[in-house]
C-alpha cells in the first residue's frame, strides 16, 4: 500500500520543519510532498535547505490549486491513497493508519478526520457556521458529516483520480458533498486536533462570515446543478 501525505504551505516558515521533522522521524513509512504555494516568506528556502520532497509553485494558487498539483503528484506516482495534511501543525499524524485501516475495512472513497464524529461541538460563531454547512450538506444529500470543514481528509486511488483531473475542484465541503450526491462512499474517523504552532490563520471573522456564506450557496445552489459521475 502506498500513501502520499500532501502538505500544502503558504508561508509556513515558522512551522514546516517540525511537521515534516516529525513525519520523518515517526512516519517514514509513509511519504510525503510539500507544495509550496507561492509563500513570501522562507517556507520553500527552508524546505531546499533542508532537502524535504517539494513541489515549489511559482505563483500563489491558492489552497484550490496547491491540493490539485498534490493530487496530480499521487495519480502521476500511482498512489493508492493520499492524505491532505496542514502545515501549521494542527493535524497528528497518528491518526493516519486508523484512517487507512477504515478506508479499506469499509471500503471508503474518503476518511474525514473529525474533530466531532463521537464529540459534541463547542459553542462559537465558527461552529455555528460549521454546523449550517453541516446541514446543508444533510439536506442535499442526506448524508451527516459533522466536521465537514476539516482539513484532513484521506482519499483512494479512485478519488485522486478524480480531483487530480477536474479543474473545479478544491478540498472545501461543497466538494466533499457534490462527491457524496455522486455515489462516493464518506465516513468519520474521530482525530484531536492540535493548536497551531506559529503564525496565524487566514480565517479571520469576515473571511469566516464570508467562506460559511459561500459554502453553504455552493452546496445548496452551485453543487446541485453540477453535472454527476466520478
Amino acid at each position: 500500500m502506498k500513501l502520499l501525505i500532501i502538505i500544502p504551505a503558504y508561508n509556513e516558515a515558522e512551522n514546516i520543519v517540525n511537521v515534516v521533522e516529525n513525519l520523518k522521524c515517526n512516519y517514514a513509512m509513509f511519504d510525503y510532498v510539500v507544495i509550496n504555494d507561492g509563500s513570501k516568506d522562507d517556507t520553500a528556502k527552508i524546505c531546499k535547505e533542508h532537502n524535504y520532497n517539494l513541489v515549489d509553485l511559482p505563483i500563489n494558487l491558492g489552497l484550490e490549486g496547491a491540493f490539485q498539483t498534490g493530487m496530480k503528484y499521487a495519480m502521476y506516482y500511482d498512489y493508492d491513497y493520499a492524505i491532505q495534511y496542514d502545515g501549521d501543525g494542527q493535524h497528528n499524524p497518528i491518526y493516519i493508519e486508523g484512517m487507512v485501516k477504515r478506508a479499506d475495512e469499509m471500503g471508503l472513497d474518503i476518511v474525514i478526520g473529525s474533530r466531532f464524529a463521537q464529540k459534541k461541538k463547542p459553542c462559537s460563531l465558527r461552529m455555528l457556521g460549521n454546523s449550517l454547512i453541516e446541514t446543508c450538506i444533510l439536506f442535499t444529500t442526506g448524508k451527516r458529516i459533522k466536521d465537514s470543514t476539516s482539513g484532513m481528509r484521506l482519499y483512494n486511488k479512485r478519488m485522486i483520480r478524480k480531483l487530480a483531473t477536474s479543474m473545479n475542484y478544491g478540498p472545501e465541503p461543497d466538494t466533499i458533498a457534490f462527491l457524496i450526491r455522486c455515489g462516493a462512499k464518506v465516513e468519520e474517523y474521530q482525530v484531536h486536533m492540535n493548536e497551531r504552532m506559529a503564525g496565524e490563520s487566514y480565517l479571520n471573522f469576515t473571511r469566516s462570515i464570508k467562506y460559511m456564506f459561500h459554502m453553504c450557496s455552493s452546496i445548496l445552489i452551485v453543487q446541485w446543478f453540477r453535472k454527476k459521475g466520478i
